[in-house]
């Protein structure tokens, strides 16, 4: 129970930091192109977790990554961090931000399923219910309005940006079996690095870059420290904790997240629909937690004495 709560701090406070990071992104978006705003994301947040890293090894003594390992580290920083980012990126530039996190938001329907499959995770009709309520919750808070025939081709990116970030939660439940959260994220940081910066040096021949602002800067330094090193490391370490697909429900509190500080920055209001659809993705997450305590007790009840 003491993982589990853990575990749920670890990816409230990642979905939490993600709920703002469309606005910031939208804004950088507007100076800087998606692909070359992915690579310096990606710059600032290897540098900050592998100091990290070098520290902690120094601590703890360097565990050695066996050649599995890094095929792993590889396959999520290419199918997560490359390709699933880099959609959302471009995908926001083409659609909005309220487009963007409606349909990213859907990801833990597709992390249920490929934990199902890839994990061997129990379908339970506890996480249908809860999968059920948050769904429920996220229309309501945010409605279905999404924009598909104004913006088909940023909704189908975006589509393909949350299916490709359900396989990068569960092939990191995989990784955290024989490796930590911190070097899963650095190294699979890296790679993505790699992969990033051909498309960046690109990019950056055909687009104007400006940094003349102080916000475009900050907005930089934030989805580099925050939304990258520090909320990367926080949803890995959260699916270390719990099941794939239970964790997977923390998702739905983007939206919420998104909208409450709307409220408290933009002074946008906020109405009965929020506290209601806000209400009904806690009460999913909440039937979330007690799943695995419940099946752990009723196991032990069948042990011989």
């Amino acid at each position: 129970m003491k993982n589990q709560l853990a575990g749920a701090f670890c990816l409230a406070l990642a979905s939490s930091i993600w709920g703002g990071m469309y606005v910031v992104s939208k804004y950088v978006l507007n100076v800087v192109p998606p692909l070359t705003l992915l690579w310096l994301r990606y710059i600032i947040g290897f540098a900050v977790l592998y100091a990290i890293l070098k520290i902690n090894g120094r601590k703890k003594g360097k565990k050695r990554i066996t050649k599995k390992d890094w095929l792993l580290l590889f396959w999520i920083g290419f199918v997560g961090y490359f390709v699933s980012i880099a959609l959302q990126f471009i995908g926001t530039q083409k659609a909005d931000a309220h487009t963007g996190a409606i349909i990213t938001s859907a990801s833990p329907v597709f992390i249920v399923i490929f934990a199902r499959f890839i994990l061997k995770e129990k379908l339970t009709a506890r996480k249908i219910v809860s999968l059920l309520l948050a769904s429920s919750g996220v229309v309501i808070v945010i409605g279905w309005d999404i924009h598909i025939k104004t913006y088909f081709w940023g909704s189908l990116i975006l589509t393909g940006a949350m299916i490709t970030w359900a396989l990068l939660s569960v092939y990191v439940k995989v990784a955290s079996e024989r490796m930590d959260s911190l070097t899963i994220t650095a190294y699979a940081i890296l790679f993505s690095l790699v992969f990033t910066t051909p498309f960046m040096i690109r990019e950056i021949q055909k687009e104007s870059v400006s940094f003349n602002s102080f916000w475009v800067i900050a907005g930089i330094l934030y989805l580099g420290i925050v939304s990258t090193a520090g909320a990367f490391f926080l949803w890995n370490k959260g699916l270390e904790l719990m099941d794939a697909g239970g964790g997977s429900l923390f998702m739905f509190l983007q939206p919420v997240v998104g909208s409450f500080l709307g409220w408290l920055l933009l002074h946008e209001s906020l109405n009965g629909h929020f506290f209601l659809g806000g209400a009904l993705i806690l009460a999913a997450i909440g039937i979330s937690l007690l799943a695995e305590p419940v099946r752990l007790t009723a196991a032990q009840k069948n042990l011989p004495e």
